[in-house]
């Protein structure tokens, strides 16, 4: 489903501004609707973070040849992006509490912005995408404040190596059940 919206969210919104949505996550806003905090890069290699509100809207549309006089409804997404900043704007991150399980955090611009996050989970991964794009294109890090840092950059063998670990590991079992179906087996009981 999100790389669903993803997708829609890069047709409707960032194609047509010669961006690409790097990654996005939902947000809860006391407005009605879907809304959504995303990253995108530029073709001039500028990153902007928006927050997308979506709303359904129902649409008539005429059915058939030019003839027809029957309508349908659909009901379609309208994405609209209702604040946008520049990632170098970006002076801190504060995560509030790293001891705490909190999807709320803090976006410092000249005026600081409450984000909450669907769960906390996301809250990390759209601050991951923020800091390697501000470490990418920005040429300085980012500052982050209230973080558990094993989670922002993984510094453990198994922690980040994705798809590489899993074929280490399989790899390794079938090693160990070839090296045991060679070993031999008394046959007297």
């Amino acid at each position: 489903m999100s790389s669903l919206l993803k997708a829609e969210m890069q047709r409707v919104l960032f194609r047509p501004a010669k961006q690409r949505l790097v990654e996005f996550i939902e947000i809860e806003e006391p407005s009605p609707g879907r809304h959504f905090l995303c990253v995108s890069v530029s073709k001039t290699k500028v990153v902007q973070l928006s927050i997308v509100g979506c709303q359904a809207s129902k649409m008539s549309l005429k059915a058939g040849s030019k003839r027809s006089h029957t309508k349908r409804s659909s009901i379609q997404e309208c994405y609209r992006r209702t604040e946008i900043w520049s990632l170098q704007d970006l002076t801190l991150v504060d995560g509030r509490d790293p001891d705490v399980d909190d999807p709320c955090f803090l976006l410092h611009f000249d005026k600081v912005r409450t984000v909450t996050a669907i769960s906390c989970s996301a809250k990390y991964s759209i601050v991951r995408a923020m800091v390697a794009l501000s470490d990418q294109h920005c040429q300085r890090p980012l500052n982050l404040l209230n973080f558990d840092w094993a989670y922002i950059k993984p510094t453990a063998f198994y922690s980040n190596r994705g798809d590489c670990v899993v074929l280490s590991q399989i790899c390794f079992y079938a090693f160990n059940l070839v090296c045991l179906s060679m070993c031999p087996v008394p046959l007297d009981a």
